[in-house]
């Protein structure tokens, strides 16, 4: 057997496979349909909307199995990433990569394969619509030109559940994204009685920054800003824009203590881009903290609203104090 290899931008392929945050969700219909379609159209008993992870492959759509994924190292969708057309194996049993792989000797004894990359952004190609059948056979040209038109509606799915829930000019969540994703950490972490610790950050002066340099420079502190949150905080923050200059963060299992450690490497991070230079001005922001104690049923609506509250009083203190700060201080954090 021959695992499939590693495609060379992997790392950024899995970024954008995240990014969509698809995986682990639950099914939908309309990835089902077309697996449905797909199924009845070629006559064949598995169909599956399959998404290529670091270590597995998963499957948002499946038709005809009850596996929710697959190692990697055995799948056949991830040899079919690497190319940019269909990899079909017509006998499994008779292709020496795939002999004696376990998903053609044992269940569901695949003997024929067909699958197309399903791509994301600049051309990263996430995972495939497969064909399976458990008999040789092949494609036509017709058959090929079938299953490429309903790749492509995948494709137009997954983008369009990408755009409903992030930020476009950030890449983090967007207020519909953190919504349904603040709602699984908080369920989670009330269930494993872990402190939850949210934060709301505001740039300061951002409307001088597009009233001064014009909004295009306005959209890249934005940006900047949101790369800086995304490398300081840890993978399993939940990271938003919610809209014009207002950021949040969710940290899971983080009291007070840990949420200290992390804002003193999120100052540590802004005052390295600050150093860099480039700009014209600096990028300073005001940040609010609510947290919600180790079992506490507190809503994500309510450590918002204190949030809020205490970040506009931290940007009130601040502009107080402004005429004995020195302008090229970095934050006052709570």
């Amino acid at each position: 057997m021959k695992a499939p290899a590693a495609p060379e931008n992997e790392a950024i392929r899995l970024r954008h496979l995240r990014a969509l945050r698809v995986l682990d969700t639950l099914p939908e219909e309309r990835f089902d349909r077309l697996t449905r379609l797909a199924k009845r159209m070629f006559g064949v008993p598995i169909a599956l909307v399959s998404l290529v992870d670091a270590n597995r492959q998963w499957f948002k759509s499946r038709q005809g199995l009850d596996a929710t994924e697959t190692p990697r190292d055995v799948s056949f969708c991830g040899h079919a990433i690497l190319a940019d057309k269909i990899f079909e194996i017509p006998d499994a049993r008779a292709d020496e990569r795939f002999a004696d792989n376990p998903l053609v000797t044992g269940n569901p004894g695949i003997r024929f394969y067909a699958g197309l990359p399903l791509s994301v952004g600049d051309d990263m190609r996430v995972g495939t619509l497969c064909l399976i059948d458990v008999k040789p056979r092949e494609l036509s040209e017709e058959d090929q030109t079938l299953l490429q038109d309903l790749a492509h509606m995948v494709e137009e799915e997954l983008l369009s559940l990408h755009t409903a829930t992030m930020d476009s000019l950030t890449g983090l969540s967007n207020r519909r994204g953190f919504e349904i994703l603040s709602r699984m950490v908080m369920e989670s972490c009330q269930r494993l009685r872990q402190p939850v610790t949210l934060l709301m950050f505001d740039i300061d002066k951002f409307k001088e920054i597009n009233d001064t340099h014009g909004h295009a420079e306005g959209d890249q502190a934005l940006a900047t800003f949101g790369d800086v949150l995304r490398r300081a905080l840890r993978d399993t923050d939940v990271l938003a824009r919610l809209g014009g200059d207002e950021f949040v963060a969710l940290l899971s299992n983080a009291g007070n203590d840990e949420t200290t450690v992390i804002l003193d490497r999120l100052q540590q991070e802004l005052t390295k881009e600050n150093e860099r230079g480039g700009r014209a001005y600096a990028l300073h922001s005001s940040v609010g903290r609510a947290t919600a104690a180790a079992g506490d049923a507190t809503s994500v609506e309510s450590l918002l609203k204190v949030a809020d509250a205490a970040m506009y009083e931290n940007k009130r203190s601040r502009r107080a104090q402004r005429p004995s700060r020195n302008d090229s201080d970095d934050w006052n954090w709570l």
